[in-house]
């Protein structure tokens, strides 16, 4: 019988739920913009760990964002370190998401091309 979750997705897991937490609580960066974790993808020997975020905001606000969170890196690393209980706490890498945005537009496409079929049958 398989393991449902690996141990790097429930260290993922709840290191997304404590980065939330600490992006909103402890960081007090004026220049932050709104953050929402997506997802963390911790490799297999814990020593790295990429961070998903999505910024509300224009390009700038994003730039900026990612740029602060990353600088921050190691302040979050240390007090993931206290809330956590691993032996070694993974470094961040902080990478923005565009995952929502490619949807949407996706999902815009496929409206269009949908309205388009039907204008035509109704032409016909």
């Amino acid at each position: 019988m398989t393991r449902e979750f690996s141990r790097t997705e429930r260290v993922g897991s709840q290191m997304q739920r404590e980065l939330s937490i600490l992006v909103r609580d402890g960081l007090k960066d004026p220049r932050l913009g709104m953050v929402t974790i997506q997802e963390v993808r911790v490799v297999r020997d814990l020593s790295h760990a990429k961070v998903y975020v999505t910024v509300m905001g224009g390009e700038a606000d994003r730039a900026a964002s990612i740029r602060i969170l990353n600088e921050s890196a190691s302040f979050l690393r240390r007090e993931l370190g206290r809330l956590m209980k691993l032996r070694t706490v993974p470094q961040l890498k902080f990478v923005y998401d565009d995952s929502i945005e490619r949807g949407s537009r996706l999902s815009a496409m496929i409206e269009e091309a949908v309205e388009s079929d039907r204008a035509k049958e109704r032409s016909e």
